[in-house]
């Protein structure tokens, strides 16, 4: 176990300005606190709070953060209070530790719901300092490093929660050294056998290449050297998850991977990166599509540095990372790198840094980095209202995914995840771009919306005002922002849509009651009617949850309704069919079989609901075996959290609904005679078998200009087949010439429209 004095040392040696009596009190602190705890290796409890200090010594980190580490236990487990933290260490020492407190109780690895619900958590109280992260994430890791000692379930839930979470976010918080040791140490542990496998094969490769990596060093070396420039040149082996990640992405073996060993060559300037990347390119091949330069456009965790790869010495490929040392400060050790807060560019954060203390990581300095910045963009997803499983599921998009690099035509930079689309660009801008997004112009010529976007891609978003996404566009994007946003504002339309609707059906239920409505009155009546809102109301009328009389008698208490008729379920006219009537709907009768024809509601009632079709404001589908068109009589059965399905006044599928009047509405076509919509209908033909029968049938169809949206065929006899035809036409006028021209057509034997 650490001693008191080498822990004072480990920070002394990069912040000599330390307040070593602090760091001696914290020391003394804890240990009196945990007292004889041990943990599940046996080892006194204390040694746990200081190995998560000396991680955090490692990355330089200021002395509230190392004095937090020390004590981050105390109050979760021993009899501390927070209120003794704060007297005795200060507010600011007492708010890390009330943080890492409330961190302690997570178990991300409960449920989904659970799982999400904890990690909004996690995320908050980061925001209010990233230090809780950095003492959560050594936390993390010593804990892994100790992992061996629990139970073989719980290593294995514990494992697969840091590869799922604290893995990424490292990285995303630009950690690269303390990322790829979590990730091992879950590998370690998830998957044992291939783990060691792979480490076996490792080491006997590093055996066989060790001089051919020493050579190629050497090399890299030399030819800097000779053009003067001091150059730092370190060979570097894989880790074994990042080689297994990468068999599994590309199906390859072991033997089939090339870049196992990477280079990394550390310069002093940034002109020096770019003139060792000239040498390198003119002394040996480079491998087309390899290089990428993260100087000039930076990771948002603040990475940089240029990756290419060349064929070197003796014809190896050599993976090369050219970066300054402070940049390699960042890619090891990311938003904790002292040597980040040197190189803002800003003249505040470098005086404020003198006045900090050169070795140190001040929140203010913090705040300023691009890694610090994604995670509060992420932490704003929280305030949108989605659920714990969601708000998971999209955070992990983020957090795995690699980047490309668009810009807008302003010439803003927008970092996206691979695979993007211009609509996940659309709502990385503003989410109202994304939702009113309707096109895009990809370097200056129009491409599709779901086109996968390449680094340094111009993209160009057109909108409409009164556009909205499609709900299909939630499988297609790849960002959590785009999906969380496009879910969001699926379920505002279709919560609108039902809204209209349940709107309608009151103002035709209070009209036929003869009683005022108003949202006043209405609102008078929320409690009776046990919602919060009038548009809740509203809603729930639509999806058919509440009843329309209902709502007129919570209104009106008095009123009754005499219109209902006595058998609820109706009655039964001369020939057979049924007279339906509900609070809902007005008398509907149905076709008699004396006169063949309809008798009943005239299209033209003002008092029905209008019904335009899909692509109207309401929740409509027509009837699945064999549609409906204008210009027939119609009903509407309303499905509770489906819509409104409209059935011809004849179909027989209505006698399924005969038992529920309440669902029954008086819907009427509202079309305009030059309309652009097409409505579903369904025939069912008899043809004679022989050579060409379809292709008359079909081009009868196109003469006219109908759609075939799909043809099923069926041979009911060696002379006979039966064909069923869906397909899509403006009205009845014009599928019945459809009819008549098919009836005319000698193969044809007969030709009738289904009804359902």
């Amino acid at each position: 176990m650490m001693r008191q004095y080498e822990l004072v040392e480990r920070v002394k040696h990069y912040n000599p300005a330390t307040d070593e009596a602090l760091l001696n009190r914290a020391y003394v602190y804890a240990m009196q606190a945990h007292g004889t705890q041990k943990r599940a290796s046996g080892d006194p409890f204390f040694a746990h709070p200081l190995e998560v200090a000396a991680i955090l010594t490692d990355l330089h980190l200021d002395d509230a953060t190392i004095v937090a580490a020390v004590l981050h236990d105390t109050v979760e487990d021993t009899e501390a209070t927070l209120e003794e933290i704060r007297r005795l260490f200060g507010a600011e020492i007492g708010a890390l530790v009330d943080g890492l407190t409330k961190l302690k109780r997570l178990d991300l690895v409960s449920k989904q719901a659970a799982q999400g619900e904890n990690f909004r958590k996690l995320l908050l109280a980061v925001a209010a300092d990233v230090r809780v992260l950095l003492v959560k994430l050594a936390d993390r890791l010593h804990n892994m490093r100790t992992l061996q000692h629990m139970r073989e379930d719980k290593r294995h839930r514990i494992a697969q929660e840091t590869l799922d979470i604290y893995a990424p976010l490292a990285g995303r918080m630009g950690m690269q050294e303390l990322r790829e040791e979590l990730e091992d140490l879950a590998f370690r542990n998830i998957e044992p056998e291939v783990y060691a496998t792979i480490t076996q094969r490792l080491t006997r490769l590093t055996a066989k290449s060790e001089r051919v990596v020493e050579t190629i060093a050497q090399v890299l070396t030399e030819k800097l050297g000779a053009q003067g420039i001091t150059a730092e040149v370190s060979g570097r082996q894989k880790r074994p998850f990042s080689i297994w990640s990468k068999m599994e992405r590309k199906s390859v073996a072991f033997e089939q991977l090339s870049d196992i060993f990477g280079f990394r060559v550390v310069v002093d300037t940034v002109q020096d990166c770019y003139a060792a990347l000239g040498i390198v390119h003119t002394s040996w091949p480079m491998v087309p599509g390899r290089y990428k330069d993260y100087i000039s456009t930076p990771k948002q965790n603040d990475y940089r540095s240029i990756h290419t790869t060349v064929i070197g010495p003796k014809s190896q490929r050599v993976e090369l990372q050219i970066r300054t040392s402070a940049m390699d400060d960042i890619a090891e050790y990311g938003i904790a790198a002292h040597a980040h807060y040197k190189d803002l560019g800003k003249e505040a954060g470098k005086d404020l840094a003198r006045r900090e203390g050169e070795g140190s990581v001040h929140p203010r300095l913090a705040a300023e980095s691009g890694a610090y910045l994604w995670l509060r963009r992420t932490i704003e997803l929280l305030a949108e209202g989605d659920s714990p499983e969601e708000f998971l599921e999209h955070t992990k998009l983020e957090l795995f995914q690699d980047q490309v690099f668009c810009f807008t035509p302003k010439g803003r930079l927008i970092a996206l995840p691979r695979g993007a689309t211009p609509i996940d660009f659309a709502y990385a801008v503003h989410t109202d771009v994304g939702n009113s997004a309707v096109g895009a112009k990809i370097n200056g010529r129009m491409a599709p919306l779901l086109h996968e976007l390449a680094n340094g891609d111009e993209v160009e978003i057109s909108r409409s005002d009164g556009a909205s996404p499609p709900a299909a566009w939630e499988s297609l994007v790849v960002t959590g922002k785009a999906r969380a946003a496009i879910r969001r504002a699926t379920r505002t339309a279709v919560r609108r849509q039902y809204a209209g609707l349940g709107r309608q059906i009151l103002d035709r239920a209070f009209e036929r009651a003869a009683k005022t409505f108003s949202e006043d009155k209405l609102r008078g009546a929320l409690p009776r009617l046990a919602r919060a809102t009038t548009e809740d109301v509203f809603a729930a009328v639509g999806r058919g949850e509440m009843f329309s009389g209902d709502v007129v008698r919570a209104v009106y208490p008095d009123h009754r309704d005499e219109r209902r008729p006595a058998t609820p379920q109706g009655a039964m006219n001369g020939a057979g069919r049924l007279v339906r009537s509900s609070d809902q709907t007005m008398r509907l009768t149905f076709a008699g079989a004396e006169g063949g024809k309809e008798r009943g509601t005239s299209e033209d009632r003002a008092d029905a609901i209008p019904i335009r079709g899909l692509a109207g404001d309401l929740p409509v589908t027509f009837a699945p075996n064999g549609g409906a068109v204008p210009g027939d009589r119609i009903v509407g059965i309303l499905t509770p959290g489906v819509g409104v399905t409209v059935y011809p006044i004849q179909s027989a599928a209505l006698a399924a609904f005969d038992n529920e009047p309440e669902r029954w509405l008086d819907v009427r076509w509202d079309t305009e005679a030059s309309g652009s919509e097409r409505f579903p209908a369904r025939l069912a033909l008899k043809s004679i078998n022989e050579p060409g029968v379809f292709a008359q049938i079909a081009q009868v169809i196109a003469d006219h200009d109908g759609n075939i949206d799909n043809i099923s065929m069926k041979r009911r006899t060696q002379d006979f087949t039966d064909i069923t035809i869906d397909l899509s036409v403006w009205d009845l006028q014009h599928l019945n010439a459809i009819i008549a021209e098919l009836r005319g057509k000698r193969p044809v034997n007969s030709v009738e429209r289904v009804n359902g």
